[in-house]
């Protein structure tokens, strides 16, 4: 109380009888209310009447005018975004115009196939329109809600399409399963003809996203995990349609079960091309140990500690990855006690530094 008294005195406050310190405290974290004069009788003036629901706006109103400032808020971070997500835009309208085609020649032929990839194509645009909406959202800095910011949105958009594609993955494959049980391998010409046009569509994004041509690619950032997800989206859409336009082919020329094979292919390629992607992202999702610093070289660290004549014990050593290159670590070092910590701080900070630990947490107890 006497520091606090002594704190006050020094910023010209007398202690309790003075309530204007902790007002300006107050003002600091909510906006003082201006009162506002309603008139007598509940009127303006002798030619407008005022009543209660003038002033207070309908829920669809509300819902409305939500909605369009989203959307809205999304066209500008658009326009003022980078590259990627302008392309991204692009190609999101395509898809969108091309499946909204499809489903209406599916719905007044009664085509039940182009029906359901007209549908499967929707879903794809849902999690691209996910993808490009995380890209305007990272933009946004910490706040009091996320203090670590928004970044690692991009890592969650690029785990959600590594999850869509290991479904789509297994679907193509229970898909060539049962084209071999039932053997219902047929030549639909309807087919092949939206398997060509979605192959072309596709094939504008993948140049789009050409940057990101590589399975085992090293993120420097959560854009590169964001970016890249998208590029797999887009590539194994091409190859799902490459596969239904080679099956077709060969099932012309009298290829038995060529469906089963093409599809069963595409599945594993898919697989094979997502399962990288899916475990990096799950792994930072996770807080796993970080990828890019050996376990060994950890252990060798905290051994380094440990032998150190002034400390006693080393436990709870956690390490992660926040976002793609930027580890983050915390340990609690036990100490004689009277020993000065200073010195004992800066060694673990310069040797974690050293190893790639970005930002590290170290307490001190003693023993």
């Amino acid at each position: 109380m006497d520091s606090l008294s002594s704190i006050n005195g020094d910023f010209g406050f007398d202690g309790g009888t003075d309530r204007r310190f902790a007002f300006s405290r107050q003002a600091s974290f909510q906006q003082p209310h201006t009162p506002i004069d309603i008139p007598a009788h509940g009127h303006y003036d002798h030619h407008h009447y005022w009543s209660p629901r003038d002033d207070k706006p309908s829920a669809a109103s509300l819902q409305i005018s939500s909605l369009s400032s989203f959307v809205f808020s999304v066209f500008r971070s658009v326009r003022s975004g980078h590259r990627y997500m302008k392309r991204l835009f692009l190609m999101i309208s395509l898809n969108v115009a091309y499946s909204t085609a499809e489903l209406l020649t599916g719905l007044f032929t009664g085509r039940v196939g182009l029906v359901s990839d007209a549908v499967h194509l929707t879903f794809g645009c849902g999690l691209l329109t996910f993808s490009l909406f995380v890209m305007a959202a990272s933009r946004k800095k910490a706040d009091r809600e996320y203090t670590y910011g928004y970044k690692r949105l991009e890592v969650l958009s690029a785990f959600t399409n590594a999850l869509f594609l290991l479904f789509m993955s297994f679907s193509l494959a229970v898909e060539a399963l049962h084209a071999f049980i039932q053997d219902e391998s047929e030549h639909k010409h309807y087919l092949i003809v939206s398997a060509v046009t979605n192959l072309f569509v596709n094939l504008v994004g993948v140049w789009f996203f050409r940057n990101y041509a590589r399975i085992n690619l090293t993120y420097r950032n959560a854009e590169d995990m964001n970016n890249h997800s998208v590029f797999l989206h887009v590539v194994a859409d091409s190859i799902r349609s490459a596969g239904l336009i080679l099956a077709s082919w060969l099932l012309s020329i009298g290829v038995q079960n060529a469906e089963v094979l093409c599809l069963g292919l595409v599945s594993v390629a898919v697989f094979m091309l997502v399962l990288p992607l899916f475990r990096a992202t799950g792994g930072i999702l996770l807080q796993m140990a970080p990828p890019s610093i050996p376990t060994t070289a950890l252990n060798k660290c905290l051994r380094q500690i440990s032998a150190r004549e002034d400390v006693m014990e080393v436990s709870q050593a956690r390490f992660w990855e926040l976002l793609p290159g930027h580890v983050f670590g915390s340990l609690i070092v036990q100490v004689k006690k009277g020993t000065n910590d200073r010195p004992i701080l800066e060694f673990v900070h310069g040797l974690f530094h050293d190893l790639g630990v970005q930002d590290l947490t170290v307490q001190t107890d003693d023993a």
